[in-house]
């Protein structure tokens, strides 16, 4: 006798319809065909365990499984349930009716309980465009996965009530209202800009990165508050919209990241790697291909604490995916592509003990020393990086004001300002959002100063000795702070603010102060 049931491969971020044909003919052996790893493997003991603890016994027959297309790589433990089904209804023990109507994917926990499984919502995203009449998910995956509207989503919670359901029981589909929590999490902020005090000029340039989607690296002393502004900066930031929500759930749902209450992801997301990191979790991949951090970061903020501190050569992986915002990840076995479109903050301190040109604390550092330490961040990656602003310890008298900073609402409204500026001179390209993603070709089409700017640009060009690369992030910085003026051109004041966000680039770091 033969059955099929059907779940799915995740590959990426898409998922690929998977169907599990199970044969049962005399014989005592168990056969397991179309390339499943471990885990797959392991499922038999599973299954057979989860059967004999509900009441049911595992066909004393020749049992061969087979998953279809058999050249695709079956990875985890969510074809559990849809093996179980198919075996169950070669003994008869399950109808057979309903089998071809219905996605299944879980785990199976020794005493029939359905476990939760990675990749649940591009699952049903692809159970609804083969048009299924419904999916099976364990009951902590159904929030994530109900979130796909024209499709019943069923939650379960053991291998029986599957059972019961496909033989004419009755179920109710999970409908989850994504609008309503989407828009009602999206201003549920932990941090907030009223909580500092002082540092008004990285503020601003914080403000002026968010608003043009741009890279930011801060440098100044220990307890100068540089992780504290980094971690404020979502606060700022423009508001998820559901396509990039959507987008955004899946990554996390197929690094298994999302927690059972979770749906929809409506915040911006904010990843801080440790400096410890390899260069595999940073970019993904692995043994079983998962997304790195930079994916985990799309569409928010990847926070670098202590930039030296990184291994380089885990840095220098960074700076492909910042220019083309995706990455591919290339093994002998696959090719998986995940888009990576954050914003990279990343802070540092001026030298090895931190207080080169602290003006309380003496820097115990040589010029060579200050330099080496400079020096473990390459010129290329530092190009890619718009805004460097230096940061210096808040005074006591900033610190002791009664009065709180401006709120993070107010800098936001001037964000959101601007950004709807920018997707109005966008409006019919597709792959571009914000400044910060110009092409040059834009940049000479929406950033043209006037001859006075020209030449504030020539002189600051000769000066620094600034790289061409460098040349177009300040056109991209200066439109950026022209639109939060509300400005049609943009002006030499704006050149000459976006000139003074290039700090690191100056060759005479060591020599200069800060």
């Amino acid at each position: 006798m033969l059955v099929k049931t059907y779940c799915a491969a995740v590959n990426g971020l898409d998922a690929t319809v998977v169907t599990v044909e199970v044969n049962r003919s005399r014989g005592v052996l168990f056969h397991l065909t179309g390339l499943p790893d471990s885990a797959v493997k392991e499922s038999r003991d599973r299954i057979n365990a989860a059967l004999e603890n509900n009441g049911y016994r595992f066909p004393i027959a020749d049992i061969t499984v087979n998953m279809a297309p058999a050249d695709i790589r079956k990875e985890g433990s969510g074809y559990d349930l849809p093996i179980a089904i198919a075996i169950l209804a070669c003994d008869d023990k399950v109808n057979t009716d309903r089998l071809a109507e219905y996605m299944l994917i879980g785990e199976l926990g020794l005493d029939g309980r359905l476990q939760p499984v990675k990749g649940a919502l591009p699952i049903a995203i692809r159970a609804r465009a083969e048009k299924y009449k419904g999916l099976i998910v364990p009951m902590a995956n159904i929030r994530e996965a109900a979130v796909v509207n024209n499709i019943a989503v069923y939650g379960m919670e053991t291998l029986s009530e599957v059972i019961q359901f496909l033989n004419g029981g009755e179920a109710q589909p999970q409908n989850i209202d994504t609008r309503k929590i989407f828009y009602e999490q999206q201003s549920n902020f932990d941090f907030d800009f009223a909580d500092v005090r002082g540092q008004q000029s990285v503020k601003r340039a914080m403000e002026v990165a968010a608003a043009g989607g741009h890279n930011l690296i801060m440098i100044g002393p220990p307890g100068s508050g540089k992780s504290m502004l980094a971690k404020r900066l979502p606060s700022i930031l423009p508001p998820l919209s559901l396509s990039e929500s959507l987008e955004t759930t899946q990554i996390h749902s197929v690094a298994g990241k999302l927690s059972r209450d979770t749906s929809l992801i409506s915040q911006r997301p904010f990843r801080s790697p440790h400096h410890t990191i390899s260069q595999v979790a940073l970019v993904g991949g692995g043994t079983n291909p998962q997304p790195g951090e930079i994916s985990l970061a799309h569409n928010g903020v990847l926070f670098c604490d202590e930039l030296p501190e990184f291994n380089r050569s885990v840095l220098e992986v960074l700076r492909q995916p910042l220019e083309d915002r995706k990455i591919t990840i290339s093994r002998a076995k696959y090719t998986i592509e995940y888009p990576c479109s954050f914003m990279f903050v990343a802070s540092m301190n001026p030298c090895p003990c931190g207080y080169y040109g602290d003006p309380t604390h003496t820097c115990a550092c040589t010029p060579g020393q200050i330099q080496r330490y400079m020096n473990k961040i390459s010129g290329p990656l530092l190009d890619r990086i718009d805004i460097q602003c230096e940061i210096q310890p808040v005074p006591f008298e900033e610190i002791s004001k009664a009065e709180p900073g401006e709120p993070s609402e107010a800098i936001r409204a001037r964000v959101i300002a601007a950004r709807k500026i920018q997707e109005e001179r966008f409006k019919d390209m597709p792959k571009i959002h914000c400044n910060a993603q110009m092409t040059e070709r834009m940049i000479h089409q929406y950033a043209t100063p006037d001859e006075a700017g020209v030449n504030l640009l020539r002189m600051a060009m000769n000066k620094l000795n600034l790289s061409a690369r460098a040349y177009n992030r300040i056109l991209k910085v200066a439109r950026t702070i022209a639109d939060l003026d509300n400005s049609a051109d943009v002006k030499p004041p704006h050149l000459a603010e976006a000139i003074g966000y290039r700090n690191l680039d100056r060759g005479d770091w060591a020599e200069r102060g800060f």
